[in-house]
């Protein structure tokens, strides 16, 4: 079977959680014996082209454009879609599998796909398809109601709003055989707003994958100043949306009763981190905060293993947080956010904890129970690693997206007799 995923984010160039979820699924689809393309994009000419990561076949597409005309371009980007187009007329695939198209490659490309390729998919990562930005409004904070209106789109997007954006968006989704979520809390809100027939794949992980040997975490320790620290690792694209402001204020109460706890944010040195620095000064706990900088996916891994607990308290609707299952695939107790799809992956008392992250002083209360009692902690740990395996297991992801692509093969070979 030949398949093409499309994808605006693909690595070596960006390890973002979508991303990261396209191309474990796309390599999981090669080791499975099929024979596996992707078109993603970047924003210079001089890395634009095809390479070969990891026995997939790569195009990159170069397009940049100013951020104001995001809510036009990302429905069709007509430059970035003739390049799609002719790929797709070279490699005649199967199926065409879009993940995150909004930003570069476009909605366009499901209607283009849908020429070439026997079978289209999407499977949808984030509230972008029926949103302006992250879904973080007062009613869903306060309710957990995902429904989105005009206003709260006008309130998102400013003048950059376009009235036909969502329309468009729904007519482009018809183009596809199938339309897919990562948790059944993004199901919801899809269906809140108007985006029907949506059915649930949640991401997948190796979990074999994420074990660290003793000598590499030793050296991961002495390279950030972690020995004899207590290690609160948050890791991720920082913003405030992810809880960033949370997760120091809950530090400014933990090391009241741990003073060694420090906390550990493993991601780009940007704007948001310069943010957070000046916090935790007038926190009093800027000796506690550790930054990582940019770190390659091997070195993350060694992240997670000295971390005593992962804080995941995004205070917006995070449909999945791939670091919930970072976590439990390293044996690490989660304490994570009442938002999005978190509930789904942790359980409460089991693998970790679910506070709000509106309330800092409940995600110190979990942390100090967790850094208190290592024996519960390494419980909740183990446990987390069961589930990874029979609940979010890669191969098992693998199994339901080629079932998926089997049956609508299938019916178009019927629908063709």
């Amino acid at each position: 079977m030949k398949i093409l995923f499309l994808s605006d984010d693909f690595p070596p160039a960006s390890f973002g959680g979508a991303g990261i979820s396209t191309y474990e699924l796309a390599l999981g689809m090669k080791n499975a014996g099929h024979e596996v393309f992707v078109v993603t994009t970047c924003r210079k000419e001089s890395e634009e082209g095809e390479l070969d990561y990891n026995g997939i076949k790569v195009w990159k597409i170069a397009n940049d454009y100013p951020g104001k005309w995001r809510a036009y371009v990302s429905l069709y980007n007509r430059p970035v879609v003739r390049k799609v187009e002719e790929l797709l007329k070279k490699i005649k695939p199967d199926v065409a599998h879009a993940n995150n198209i909004h930003l570069y490659l476009s909605y366009h490309c499901l209607k283009v796909a849908k020429r070439y390729a026997k079978a289209v998919i999407i499977t949808l990562r984030d509230a972008m398809s029926f949103n302006f930005a992250k879904l973080e409004t007062k009613r869903y904070l306060e309710h957990f109601d995902y429904r989105t209106t005009w206003r709260d789109h006008i309130k998102q997007a400013g003048k950059r709003w376009n009235p036909l954006r969502n329309f468009c968006i729904k007519r482009y989704l018809g183009y596809a055989d199938k339309i897919f979520a990562i948790s059944r809390s993004l199901q919801a809100a899809l269906v809140q707003n108007g985006i029907n027939d949506v059915e649930v794949i949640y991401n997948g992980i190796d979990a074999r994958e994420w074990g660290v040997d003793a000598d590499a975490m030793v050296r991961f320790r002495v390279k950030y100043g972690l020995q004899n620290k207590k290690v609160l690792l948050f890791s991720g694209r920082l913003s405030a949306s992810k809880g960033g402001e949370k997760a120091l204020q809950a530090l400014a109460l933990t090391v009241k009763e741990v003073p060694e706890a420090v906390l550990l944010v493993a991601g780009n040195i940007d704007e948001y981190a310069e943010v957070m620095k000046k916090q935790a000064k007038n926190l009093g706990v800027e000796k506690n905060l550790i930054f990582t900088g940019w770190i390659e996916r091997e070195e993350i891994k060694a992240a997670y293993a000295v971390s005593d607990v992962v804080l995941m308290p995004s205070i917006c609707f995070d449909v999945f947080g791939r670091v919930n299952i970072e976590a439990m695939a390293s044996r690490k107790p989660v304490v994570g956010t009442c938002y999005g799809g978190t509930p789904e992956i942790v359980v409460d008392g089991v693998t970790g904890y679910i506070v709000n992250p509106l309330h800092p002083e409940e995600i110190a209360e979990k942390t100090l129970d967790l850094l208190k009692n290592p024996e519960k902690a390494e419980k909740f740990g183990e446990a987390g690693y069961d589930r990874v395996k029979t609940n979010f297991n890669l191969e098992d992801r693998v199994r339901e997206y080629i079932s998926v692509y089997e049956k609508l093969l299938r019916a178009c070979s019927t629908s063709n007799v």
